[in-house]
């Protein structure tokens, strides 16, 4: 039995120094988790935006009066309704592969491609709760604003929006995690990001555990801290509504 743990405790400390400590491998981890973070952000703002305008424009369809039908609303809803459709509807991966290999081939910044991808993934599901968010605020609250002489943007930005916004944060601090997560699948199109420098060391060390047991951990860290702040922002929201 100390025979097998003196040979495990050696294996372990040879692989571990191999994959981290040697020429200073540790770097390319951090380099790896800053490129991840920075595309989670950035493909989340393309998200948040995307996810807006295709929520406004389908609450504005759904929304409309009886006989008071706008033609182009209505198109520009069934095109919201197709994407948001097609982008639910298939798998992430398939969704980068296409845009990698099909759409922008002969394209060198994977990276950006991979950003593209989440973001334009992220937007459909942002949509979903963005619209349901708005759709939980009465309708009388947009009848009054409309009452006050301002137009449906208006009503929309300064009445609706800021009193769906506590309904929709807690949602959006999910879609923030799912997305963070989902940035590893952007190295299947050769995206640089925390799995590709995981390989490009298993690559040098013949030894793929270590590096990913590795990311593994970081992943699981940072969504730790994501999930506690969003617990605190929710009991802060929920403190706000008492007073």
């Amino acid at each position: 039995m100390g025979t097998r743990l003196i040979e495990f405790l050696d294996w372990f400390s040879v692989g571990f120094h191999r994959a981290f400590l040697e020429g200073e491998r540790w770097k390319l981890y951090l380099k790896g988790m800053g490129v991840t973070l920075q595309l989670t952000i950035a493909a989340l703002v393309i998200g948040i935006v995307l996810g807006v305008v295709v929520a406004v424009v389908r609450t504005a369809h759904d929304q409309q009066r009886l006989g008071h039908r706008n033609v182009v609303l209505g198109i520009l809803n069934g095109v919201c309704k197709v994407y948001t459709t097609i982008i639910r509807g298939t798998p992430m991966m398939v969704q980068l592969l296409i845009w990698g290999f099909v759409i922008f081939k002969t394209s060198r910044n994977h990276t950006m491609v991979g950003i593209l991808g989440l973001g334009i993934n992220s937007g459909a599901y942002v949509a979903e709760i963005v619209r349901g968010g708005l759709m939980s605020v009465d309708m009388g609250q947009t009848e009054a604003g409309r009452s006050l002489g301002l137009n449906y943007l208006d009503t929309m930005r300064f009445i609706v929006i800021p009193q769906a916004f506590k309904n929709i944060l807690p949602a959006l601090g999910n879609e923030l995690i799912t997305l963070f997560k989902d940035t590893s699948l952007v190295s299947a199109i050769g995206g640089t990001e925390l799995v590709y420098f995981a390989e490009a060391v298993g690559a040098k060390t013949y030894e793929y555990m270590f590096p990913y047991v590795g990311i593994a951990v970081m992943y699981l860290v940072v969504v730790m801290v994501l999930t506690w702040l969003q617990g605190k922002l929710e009991r802060r929201l929920r403190q706000s509504d008492r007073r």
